[in-house]
C-alpha cells in the first residue's frame, strides 16, 4: 500500500499544533526510539496521569504516535510515516524559498553596477 503524501490543511494543522507543545514533542521523540506504555511516559513528567494521558490523546489524533492494547496496559508507539510526511511539507516550503533567493540572486547578478 502507498502511503498518501500530500497532507491536507486540517491535517498540517492537527501535526503542528500538537508539535508546538514542548511535552507532547518529548513523548514522540520518546515513543519513536521505543515503544512506552502510558504510565511508563507519566512518570517522566511533573504532571498528572490524565495530563499525560490527555498529551498522548492530541498527539494520536494528529496521527503521530499509535496506541495499543497490550495486557491491561496502554502502549504508545511513536508514527515515523507522519513525520516523514511533515517533513515532505517542510522541504517544499524550503524549496519555495530556495527557488526565491535563487531568483534574487541571478537578479543580483544581472544587474548593472550603480554609479554614484
Amino acid at each position: 500500500m502507498v502511503a498518501q503524501l500530500e497532507l491536507s490543511d486540517d491535517e498540517v494543522d492537527r501535526i503542528f499544533r500538537a508539535l508546538a507543545d514542548a511535552t507532547r514533542r518529548d513523548i514522540v521523540r520518546r515513543t519513536l526510539q521505543g515503544e512506552a506504555s502510558v504510565s511508563e511516559l507519566a512518570t517522566s513528567y511533573d504532571m498528572s496521569f490524565a495530563a499525560v494521558q490527555k498529551h498522548v490523546a492530541v498527539l494520536e489524533g494528529a496521527g503521530l504516535v499509535t496506541k495499543h492494547a497490550h495486557g491491561r496496559e496502554r502502549k504508545v508507539r511513536g508514527n515515523p510515516e507522519a513525520i516523514r510526511r511533515a517533513q515532505l511539507l517542510l522541504d517544499r516550503y524550503e524549496q519555495i524559498w530556495r527557488s526565491r533567493i535563487d531568483r534574487l540572486d541571478a537578479l543580483l547578478a544581472d544587474a548593472p553596477p550603480r554609479t554614484n
